[in-house]
């Protein structure tokens, strides 16, 4: 995860402030997505916290095995195409901002403490762990947490293609 928002970090550094916070046609901004990354993100790294033991009585207990990234990534995408959406893991709408550069590194920052988090917090778990607790998902339902680490990884990629190829096609 760390290599993956490093390169983010490259690319969104890169563009112009006024293609960061432009709205890409009816979608959001490269800094909506940023935004709505640490929205998600932050809530994994909070949860990881917490004893695996105090989650399974919430939550649940996994399957005790996980499925394969590629059947997630797959599910994911199902549940996009279905018409799932970020709901209360949207970016809230914000005015132009009078300083955009302190924006973009407000933003940036707050996404880099959430990764950081989530990395750190994810150390703690041992590998058995990880397959035996479970964490509710908005729209895949409950996922191991082996499956929630896998998902923001590719929900990450994800976002950041969205973003690489519409300023792509707006060039």
């Amino acid at each position: 995860m760390t290599q993956l928002v490093a390169r983010g970090h490259e690319y969104l550094d890169a563009l112009a402030l006024e293609t960061f916070f432009a709205r890409q046609g009816d979608r959001w901004s490269p800094a909506e997505h940023i935004r709505h990354l640490r929205k998600a993100t932050a809530p994994v790294a909070r949860a990881l916290r917490i004893p695996a033991w105090l989650l399974r009585i919430r939550f649940g207990r996994g399957a005790g095995t996980s499925r394969d990234f590629r059947t997630l990534w797959e599910t994911y995408r199902g549940a996009l195409a279905r018409g799932g959406q970020a709901g209360r893991f949207a970016p809230s709408l914000e005015p132009a901002p009078a300083d955009p550069a302190g924006r973009r590194a407000a933003i940036m920052g707050a996404w880099d403490s959430a990764v950081r988090a989530l990395d750190a917090a994810s150390t703690r778990w041992s590998e058995p762990a990880l397959d035996r607790t479970a964490l509710p998902h908005p729209l895949l339902g409950p996922l191991t947490v082996r499956e929630m680490l896998a998902f923001t990884v590719f929900h990450t990629s994800h976002h950041l293609a969205l973003i690489a190829n519409r300023v792509a096609r707006r060039a």
